[in-house]
């Protein structure tokens, strides 16, 4: 880091303002080296120095926008290889693969599965983002297929055309839509070039090995573009594979950025029309290391576990995953249904919710601020305690939702029953069972006592 530093140092104004925060130039100049101040910070520094220091500084694997509006996504831009040395920062992205080969009732069929697969969790709408839509021979179907995706779905485009003539006509389709431009090899990527540098689009490259991929690289950075996607698919799984941790390894490993770019993978190709071995090979380069991948189509099936496993992947491990503070109706609960709470960390609600719904009890789930941890976590850290659950049990709403006053709390922090009671005279405060398993059992038993009682 000192020898950057110094080089760093060397290009400052050498002036004492103090402007960027820092006391001196060289303090300055670390920040700048260890990548915790961006060089534009200094408001002295020549835009000749911006440039060439932002360039040395900037991480090895670039960092594309592609898309347009709610349907732009960010590629790329990582600068380590496993999620426990820092936080991933560019998730990787799901393509649904059109071809103009397709008919009417095919291509409708995909775009219903696109519509029907979208949905919220803990904070982030899940949904395919990309259609990538490839053209043969039959032009007129395959620009029919890009308006018909323009018009009916939210999608991001990749456009898999080696055809440079038909390839301006499609990405004009797109006029301001940002497409990524696929099918620039040794032979035409000069014309490919002059295809995407217009607007600056994405420019996926491919090549029959990884050598020759790093040569048609080589070969278009030369010609001035370097806004690129490489495509890293093998002939079989083992050779993507081998071809993906390559790649990525080389990109932040050797520094060397030939190969630092956002990389596709044809998961579809692999997985032959296996619906089942698809989904186990999208988890596997979600892992190892797809910017995008290409399924054949979406369903819920694929969704569930392709998206829950890519959003534990790409958050920060320090900040726990939440759930949003509010009321949640379980098993269609009404005026007589009990309350429960618990917290809001991700993993605790969905297997709470899990189990009250396994019962097939009508329950309300009141779910306050206990700071994103599991129960005894936030319970010994002040954040669930009988304060908390009565100030938002009072503030929520649930009283006007149910007349039942029964406030089931975790078994496993029995010991504030007696402070949320203070704090909630009006109720009835409940200690449930100490594992979440046990819900089940419990509630039928609760409602049963109910029945009698009544």
């Amino acid at each position: 880091m000192a020898l950057k530093a110094l080089d760093i140092f060397k290009l400052t104004p050498k002036k004492n303002c103090k402007e960027c925060g820092f006391p001196t130039c060289m303090a300055f100049s670390m920040k700048v080296a260890s990548g915790a101040v961006e060089v534009e910070k200094c408001p002295h520094m020549s835009d000749e120095a911006i440039q060439k220091l932002s360039e040395a500084t900037a991480p090895p694997m670039k960092t594309l926008k592609v898309g347009a509006g709610e349907s732009e996504y960010t590629l790329g831009g990582e600068t380590v290889l496993f999620r426990h040395e820092k936080t991933l920062v560019s998730k990787n992205r799901f393509a649904i693969a059109f071809c103009d080969c397709m008919t009417e009732e095919q291509v409708d069929a995909k775009i219903a599965n696109i519509k029907a697969v979208e949905y919220e969790r803990i904070g982030e709408v899940m949904r395919a983002e990309f259609a990538f839509v490839t053209y043969n021979e039959n032009k007129e179907n395959f620009l029919s297929i890009i308006n018909k995706l323009k018009a009916e779905t939210k999608v991001a485009f990749i456009l898999n055309v080696s055809d440079a003539e038909v390839a301006k006509e499609a990405v004009e389709v797109l006029k301001g839509l940002n497409p990524v431009v696929y099918g620039a090899n040794k032979d035409n990527y000069k014309a490919m070039i002059d295809v995407v540098k217009g607007d600056n689009l994405a420019l996926g490259v491919k090549a029959d090995s990884l050598e020759g991929l790093y040569e048609t690289v080589e070969l278009i950075q030369k010609a001035g573009y370097k806004e690129l996607i490489l495509d890293v698919t093998g002939e079989n799984i083992k050779d993507t594979y081998v071809n993906a941790v390559q790649v990525r390894r080389i990109a932040l490993k050797e520094q060397d950025r030939t190969f630092g770019y956002p990389s596709l993978v044809f998961i579809n190709k692999l997985a032959n029309g296996d619906d089942m071995m698809e989904v186990a090979l999208a988890s596997t380069f979600t892992v190892k290391y797809g910017s995008i991948l290409v399924l054949n189509d979406i369903n819920y099936a694929k969704a569930l576990p392709l998206y829950a496993l890519r959003q534990n992947l790409y958050t920060d491990p320090q900040k726990p995953m939440r759930v949003e503070t509010k009321v949640y109706p379980l098993n269609n609960p009404d005026e007589n249904s009990p309350v429960l709470v618990t917290v809001d960390f991700a993993l605790t609600y969905f297997v709470v919710t899990g189990d009250i719904e396994r019962s097939k009890v009508p329950c309300w789930l009141v779910i306050p601020d206990a700071g994103g941890y599991s129960v005894l976590t936030s319970w010994a850290a002040g954040k669930f305690g009988g304060s908390v659950i009565g100030n938002f049990v009072k503030e929520c709403g649930i009283a006007d939702m149910t007349k039942n006053r029964d406030l089931i709390i975790p078994g496993k922090v029995a010991v504030i029953q007696a402070d949320v009671q203070d704090n909630l005279p009006d109720w009835n405060v409940i200690v449930g069972p100490a594992e979440s398993m046990e819900l089940p059992k419990f509630l039928k038993e609760y409602m049963e006592s109910k029945t009698v009682t009544a």
